[in-house]
């Protein structure tokens, strides 16, 4: 459930003046304009991603269509609008269609317009935004340094790992009985086993080949592997948002990031069970301390058993698993590859709801 906290503005361009409301749509903050009969008259861009909604869909219609009020706050609305007080209420629950209940602190100022009516102006501005922020940089200096931590360690081990499989080479060479040089290649195998695994926890280490990609053209070819490997019992679903434009990215490491995240989530479901591959845009995101001005969301749910909470903090971390025959490594070096390409993977899990969602900085074409 998050936090908004609405406060009031003081000033609000007059239809037409361009100007003005450039500045509005370039807020992180969502700006409405309503007037006496609820209806909306006015709503930036933050607005619309905070209903999910378009300009042009939204101008017109009755703030309730777009958002669930309760009854004693749609009464202090109304109040409001009769007398011409502007008031404010902390931590009150509200609901944008389709989407989880949000408890906000709300503030309402009365304007009146060239024409005499009055409406009332809005800015929500979500404050857990800042700890969304932090917490994503937390996690990036963390990972970071347990990145740092393995490298290390992996220089310490590859270089007798080298040495113990040269000398079980030169063994095999020297055994007269040839029944015994089973032995030396079973030294020689798991030597390779180790080597081959300390590279996938250091993950990729070639540069990155960027190029123009339609997102919607990789999501679609991850889904297909899915579903080609999905028991029948398993539903795989899209809802993608048209407008994502193609931008500036490597494929390939992308869907390696996709499909890390796509199969853990089929191995949750075992035999049944929804998978959703959901993409949207949002704008003025900030992602390890660089704000973008448009950003990809990709999000990968599931309807499975959830993260075990013991490891919901650390699901990122090398040779972390909630899978018994998991190595533990997919998700981390997804969010490897995600940190080179300059964005993030989050997640939130419950029961019956895990969302994976992967933020693509969209570097236009």
């Amino acid at each position: 459930m998050r936090y908004l906290q609405l406060v009031t503005v003081t000033t609000f361009p007059e239809p037409g003046r361009a100007t003005e409301h450039a500045l509005l749509d370039s807020m992180a903050t969502a700006v409405f304009a309503i007037d006496n009969s609820l209806r909306i008259r006015y709503l930036n861009i933050a607005a619309e991603q905070l209903l999910s909604i378009s300009q042009r869909k939204a101008i017109g219609q009755r703030l309730t269509r777009s958002l669930n009020i309760p009854d004693t706050l749609f009464t202090r609305i109304r109040e409001a609008l009769e007398n011409g007080q502007p008031f404010t209420d902390r931590q009150v629950t509200v609901e944008p269609h389709g989407q989880d209940p949000q408890v906000v602190d709300l503030s309402l100022s009365p304007y009146r317009s060239d024409e005499g009516q009055i409406g009332l102006i809005l800015e929500i501005s979500v404050v857990e935004r800042p700890l969304r922020i932090a917490r994503d940089e937390a996690m990036l200096a963390q990972q970071e340094h347990a990145t740092s931590l393995v490298k290390g360690l992996a220089h310490e081990i590859k270089n007798p790992l080298g040495g113990l499989r040269g000398a079980a080479q030169l063994l095999a060479r020297q055994l007269p009985d040839k029944e015994l040089l089973e032995y030396t290649s079973i030294i020689i195998r798991e030597a390779d086993r180790l080597h081959s695994l300390i590279d996938r926890m250091l993950g990729p280490t070639s540069r990155t080949q960027r190029d123009v990609v339609n997102l919607h053209e990789v999501l679609e070819h991850v889904r297909k592997i899915i579903i080609a490997g999905a028991p029948d019992g398993v539903i795989v679903r899209f809802d993608y948002d048209p407008s994502i434009p193609e931008c500036i990215t490597d494929r390939d490491r992308l869907v390696q990031v996709l499909l890390n995240i796509a199969g853990n989530a089929l191995q949750a479901l075992n035999d049944s069970g929804r998978i959703t591959f959901r993409s949207r845009v949002v704008s003025s995101f900030t992602i390890g301390g660089t704000r973008h001005p448009l950003v990809a969301c990709i999000e990968i749910i599931d309807n499975g058993p959830g993260i075990p909470e013991p490891i919901a903090d650390q699901i990122f971390f090398p040779m972390v698993s909630g899978n018994s025959h998991g190595t533990g490594l997919g998700l981390s070096i997804a969010q490897t590859i995600m940190n080179q390409l300059g964005g993030l993977i989050e997640c939130v899990s419950e029961p019956g709801n895990t969302k994976f969602t992967v933020l693509i900085p969209l570097e236009i074409a």
